[in-house]
């Protein structure tokens, strides 16, 4: 490797002179000693890639002198070790992938030039469903559906796996990406090509933070963006600022770590931490388990962070060892973090490095909490959820609010269940999941939540039969320590029975409510309750049928199960009363710390992860059984509804064109702030009278045979017709919620999609106006995808969310921003008017662009590609057409 840095170059053990590593501390410079450890890992990459061709010498001073040019808009080039896709986004990029082959070859170049480069793990966690709950083989029966639904994309990624090296397919069952990820794939450091260096990852879902919390520095790009760093490309980043967050004191006896990231969430979102990097910091990061970082960094997309990271310590050691890792690599790994310096003792405060900003949470003033009813970062104490929920439903519509008439709030709507009576009301509980990897991969709440039925059951209290439960464990090794430790029966005994090893209600994958359940909800257009303990919490996510959804801890999902309501107070008022006529208070039955940590120590051995990990490529009989085929080109099925050539690389030719002024552009869509990828493109059930509905009959399959949104990306004619489809969806140019618009040509009210063809018939371009946040969640890429093939040419928002914007600009869609204090309401607009974007035949990033309207009006706004590598991306009409120009040349 030459490199201009060589002479920091060492063997890491003089006994294996061939394993080397870069000593960055052999800098002998002082502005090392006071970069933050995220930014060091962002330094060490630069310096090991230098001979490529994006990274320079002067990248590498930029990033030394981190403390002056954070703020400049400095590009630096960064390449990670590894990427980690999941099946929803993993699908379409495999589908991107063959595409490119066949494009390439087009173009006269290799085909197998289209490959992975970099170590790229796929795991299948996105496709299971809650359809059976509360049977004991209801895990066999999801799983079996499971494969009856999705054999084709199964093949097709089986196909993959075969097709391209460096790409492992982690099977169905095995467990959800991000707890697979922390507890079997991440190194913390490679050893590989006879180099030391810190492990690097970014995913294909926004909660790839989640492994910042083992000290692995990662984050969520698009798929787009993924694909184009497997084929080599690195992501070309603006240096970020790092806020420094400071962590001090003990938690109090009560408080749980989905406590303590529901507080930081809503204490980051108030902060404003987007496009930047979190570091922690502090003595009360000591006092918190790697299990505990995890759960903090996995929902770092919702406080709005590219990164949330937590440096290696000796307890992030002792946990390498605890999944059971092998010793002597965890040794290594250890050697070598303390050779560069990047192994952190957070009670030395000697250490602490310089930060952009630092913000404080002394960790005993949080107390127990959930966050909702439509966005993680409503942080609501459980002492106020019964009052909050209360004052919500009659609050004017809106992310707290649900505008119900004040004689309605106690509106009662009396249902049969299975041969007996029940009542619903407002606030009513009926889906109950302890769910996602936020809280499943953390011992600690999961026997938490164990021993609390225990305590329940044994006090003699239920949860109502209709109420859907359910328990979806990110891993194989959560179900291992709960039956050994003698809690799993009690959890059963509740409903929580294992019903799969994924994503599932966190996800929108919910499975449907009883059918006397959702008419009772919609006779008395009742604000039904979802409580999981997921990490989003949108509207239109988990349920069509829930209004409310609220984040919660393991042990509180139960609790408000057994409730059956919010609109309780767990003070004052039991969780019931058993057979004896005693009423039972949740403080009777919350487990203590001290009897949580002593069945954790006896129970979370190494033994069980290696047991678990050891055949998890094999243990699933249906994956081993598929068959597929392993030609390098992909034969396309016409007739598929689920696998289809997408049209991105229609026409493509070696030529650039030149990018052309926007004219006369009509506002397909005017939205408010908060429009998630979920309202974007959804990935849940396909309504039965959706544009995407339609598509499917008429290709001959019946309603059961939809599957979700999510399934079928790898299909662009279905996810076109479900791009902007969500039932909660607000367009400001619709008075109620749904996926309508106005075509203003002819105006009537369409389906988004059918407007959307009208105006490309009639060869009109479209825009898209929204306010801040747009495009916050999760970092699916069709959210891009789809409206590209609308025809969007560009989007004018306040404010964008990093993944989004990255993808707007990977599909070759402008992404556009207000002036600092303009928006659609300072400078008149209402959407529909018909808009000219200037684009100039010189363009640099962030450069002020001018639009006109047809009513004589010019205002300016901010063109936010943010680099130079971005406007190459641009002038090639996107990120992946830009690969394949490189490959076939």
């Amino acid at each position: 490797m030459s490199n201009p840095f060589g002479q920091i170059v060492e063997p890491l053990d003089p006994k294996q002179p061939l394993k080397k590593f870069f000593n960055l501390s052999k800098l002998e410079d002082v502005r090392y000693a006071r970069l933050p450890f995220s930014i060091r890992i962002l330094l060490e990459a630069a310096i090991r890639n230098c001979d490529e061709f994006l990274v320079k010498k002067g990248d590498v001073e930029n990033i030394l002198n981190w403390k002056v040019m954070q703020h400049k808009n400095v590009e630096v080039p960064f390449k990670p070790a590894r990427v980690i896709l999941q099946d929803f986004t993993g699908v379409p990029a495999v589908v991107d992938f063959a595409a490119m082959r066949d494009a390439v070859k087009k173009l006269g170049g290799d085909p197998e030039k289209i490959n992975p480069i970099c170590p790229a793990d796929l795991v299948i966690d996105h496709s299971i469903q809650v359809d059976f709950n509360r049977q004991p083989d209801s895990l066999q029966k999801n799983q079996d559906l499971e494969f009856e639904r999705n054999k084709e994309r199964f093949e097709f990624l089986k196909w993959g796996s075969r097709a391209f090296k460096n790409l492992r397919i982690i099977p169905p069952g095995s467990g959800i990406i991000h707890q697979v990820n922390l507890e079997y794939l991440a190194r913390v450091v490679m050893d590989q090509d006879g180099y030391y260096y810190p492990d690097s990852v970014v995913g294909t879902d926004s909660h790839t933070t989640m492994i910042d919390g083992l000290g692995v520095l990662g984050w969520g790009v698009g798929g787009i963006e993924a694909e184009a760093v497997m084929l080599g490309q690195p992501i070309s980043m603006v240096l970020p600022e790092v806020v420094g967050y400071k962590l001090e004191g003990n938690p109090q006896p009560l408080v749980t770590s989905t406590d303590i990231v529901l507080t930081i969430t809503k204490h980051l979102r108030q902060v404003g931490v987007v496009g930047k990097f979190v570091e922690f910091f502090g003595p009360g990061v000591a006092q918190l388990s790697i299990a505990d970082r995890a759960t903090i960094a996995n929902m770092c997309p919702e406080y709005g962070a590219t990164a949330a990271y937590f440096p290696v310590d000796d307890i992030s050691i002792g946990y390498l060892i605890q999944t059971g890792r092998d010793k002597e690599k965890v040794m290594c790994t250890k050697r070598y973090l303390e050779a560069v310096g990047m192994l952190r003792d957070f009670k030395n405060a000697s250490q602490d490095p310089d930060f952009t900003q630092v913000v404080e949470l002394d960790l005993h003033t949080v107390v127990p909490c959930c966050s909702g009813p439509k966005r993680p970062q409503d942080k609501v104490a459980v002492s106020d959820m019964k009052k909050d929920f209360e004052t919500c439903l009659g609050a004017k519509q809106g992310f707290k609010g649900f505008q119900i008439a004040p004689d309605r709030h106690n509106s009662v709507v009396k249902f049969n269940f299975e041969g007996h009576d029940f009542e619903l009301a407002h606030g009513s509980v009926v889906i109950a999941a302890i769910t996602s990897c936020t809280n499943t991969s953390n011992p600690s709440v999961m026997l938490g939540a164990g021993l609390l039925a225990k305590k329940a059951v044994e006090a003699g209290l239920t949860v109502k039969p209709y109420i859907k439960t359910s328990l979806s464990p990110g891993s194989g090794v959560v179900t291992y320590y709960l039956r050994e430790s003698g809690v799993m029966r009690y959890l059963s005994q509740l409903g929580f029975d294992v019903v799969g090893y994924g994503c599932m209600t966190c996800i929108g994958n919910s499975g449907p409510l009883p059918e006397s359940v959702v008419e009772a909800i919609t006779q008395g257009d009742l604000v039904a309750v979802g409580v999981l303990s997921g990490n989003r919490n949108f509207e239109g996510r988990v349920h069509p049928n829930t209004r409310a959804n609220y984040l919660a801890s393991p042990p509180l999902v139960i609790a408000y199960a057994i409730a059956g309501t919010v609109r309780i107070d767990f003070e004052k008022d039991p969780l019931g009363i058993n057979a004896s006529g005693k009423k039972i208070f949740l403080k009777d039955i919350w487990p203590t710390r001290n009897e949580i940590q002593a069945v954790e120590r006896q129970f979370v051995i190494p033994g069980m992860f290696k047991e678990v990990y050891q055949k998890i490529e094999t243990v699933n009989k249906s994956w081993n059984a598929l068959d597929a085929p392993s030609d390098k080109l992909y034969t396309w099925n016409p007739k598929s509804t689920y696998i289809k050539s997408p049209p991105f690389f229609d026409g493509l030719t070696l030529a650039l064109q030149t990018p052309k002024t926007i004219e006369d552009a009509y506002v397909l869509l005017s939205f408010g702030d908060s429009v998630t990828t979920d309202h974007i493109s959804p990935a849940g059930n396909i309504a039965r009278n959706s544009p995407a509905a339609r598509y499917l009959t008429s290709r001959g399959l019946t309603p059961r045979e939809f599957n979700s949104y999510g399934s079928r990306r790898g299909n662009d004619a279905v996810m076109a017709r479900g791009t902007f489809a969500n039932i909660r969806l607000v367009n400001k140019f619709i008075d109620k919620q749904g996926p309508q618009t106005i075509h203003f040509p002819s105006g009537e009210i369409l389906d988004v999609f059918d407007a959307a063809e009208r105006y490309k018939q009639a060869g009109h371009p479209l825009i898209v106006l929204a306010g801040k946040e747009y495009g916050a969640g999760s970092s699916r890429d069709w959210a891009a995808k789809g409206p590209f093939l609308l025809g969007v040419k560009a989007v004018l928002a306040e404010s964008y969310e990093r993944i989004h914007r990255s993808n707007l600009v990977g599909m070759g869609v402008i992404p556009l921003q207000y002036l600092p204090g303009e928006d659609a309401g300072t400078l008149g607009l209402t959407g529909r008017e018909r808009y000219t974007i200037i684009i100039p035949e010189k363009l640099k990033p962030q450069m002020n662009v001018q639009i006109k309207l047809d009513t004589g009006k010019t205002f300016h706004v901010v063109m936010r590609f943010d680099t130079d590598v971005e406007l190459t991306y641009f002038h090639n009409g996107g990120i992946l057409n830009y690969m394949i120009r490189k490959m076939a040349s």
